[in-house]
């Protein structure tokens, strides 16, 4: 259960006393906008899922330091990011794809920790701030450049607090800010990366996937291709597929699922980054069944889609989403 106003500081006191019980009551509320936090900086549902763990085993242990003064939940967000900064440190040991570690977050996990956050709706609540593509571009960053990006223009941190937290000037803080928008602006203009999801409206986004799994069960490639924009992209991460075009997606289409047999691949809908997105289930040679064979998440500019994003082999997501793996 989680605290309210009237109890919170008793829950506090008890907690800098050595009450475990008290901390995880206390914290409760505040685990879904820290692992939010942590999806955005890491661009993978797993690993915040490690870094939300360590945040709050890091605040058990120094919760004797926390000063009721302070928001919980700043405090709690400065212990995440200094997390976050040690994982992107770690991984830049290893050098990968700049997506390998993309994953699409479900979309109930977003509803909840953006009601959980204590910020500005009009910031938090962005459409484009929980988009893949904003994920995955935010992923070209170096960690200092995405953090700063984060907390200034997601979470409207002052730059006076992101300094305090890096421990660094706030004309540096600036400075890394100024930057980090510029590399977005130019992926946004390239968008190499994933298409931003701009539909015209809820019923036009309804609309073009109810016709895009008319047609994928009538395996009417034409009529696929016919609700891609011209220049529609079709990525396939950590692989390293990226396919523009709209006559090439259709030909992707038309070859390469269960080698064209889209009449064995079932279609599911499902949502992911506040994006509509399809679950695919692919019929089983031995048995007949249909199992989990790939999750694409969809971007819609106007009433034509410009992106999708598939992941296929992932079962895994498929629990995360809530989907079954198996029809």
């Amino acid at each position: 259960m989680a605290a309210t106003s009237r109890d919170e500081t008793a829950l506090v006191a008890a907690a800098r006393g050595g009450d475990e019980r008290a901390f995880v009551q206390l914290t409760a509320a505040h685990r879904g906008a820290l692992h939010a936090h942590c999806y955005r900086l890491l661009g993978s549902v797993h690993d915040a899922d490690d870094a939300l763990q360590e945040t709050l085993l890091r605040a058990w242990r120094g919760f004797d330091r926390f000063e009721p003064r302070a928001p919980l939940l700043a405090w709690l967000y400065r212990i995440a990011t200094n997390v976050c900064l040690r994982m992107l440190e770690r991984r830049a040991r290893t050098p990968v794809a700049v997506d390998a570690h993309l994953e699409p977050y479900p979309d109930d996990a977003w509803s909840t920790a953006t009601a959980e956050v204590d910020g500005p709706p009009a910031a938090i609540e962005r459409r484009e701030a929980i988009g893949l593509a904003f994920i995955a571009a935010v992923q070209l960053l170096p960690p200092k450049q995405r953090v700063v990006l984060v907390l200034r223009d997601v979470l409207d941190w002052s730059a006076r607090e992101v300094a305090d937290l890096l421990d660094d000037s706030v004309a540096a803080v600036n400075s890394a800010l100024q930057r980090a928008r510029a590399r977005l602006g130019a992926e946004r203009a390239v968008g190499s990366l994933g298409r931003v999801h701009a539909p015209t409206d809820a019923p036009a986004e309804a609309a073009v996937m109810r016709r895009f799994q008319d047609a994928w069960d009538a395996v009417d490639i034409d009529g696929l291709v016919a609700l891609l924009a011209d220049d529609a992209l079709l990525r396939m991460p950590p692989e390293a597929v990226s396919i523009a075009g709209a006559a090439e997606v259709g030909r992707f289409f038309a070859t390469a699922p269960m080698d064209g047999r889209l009449d064995r691949i079932r279609l599911r809908p499902a949502r992911a980054n506040g994006q509509p997105a399809l679950a695919a289930y692919a019929e089983d040679d031995r048995t007949g069944a249909h199992r989990a064979y790939g999750l694409m998440v969809f971007a819609i500019a106007g009433d034509r889609i410009a992106g999708i994003t598939g992941f296929p082999d992932r079962p895994d997501l498929f629990e995360r989403l809530g989907l079954p793996v198996a029809l």
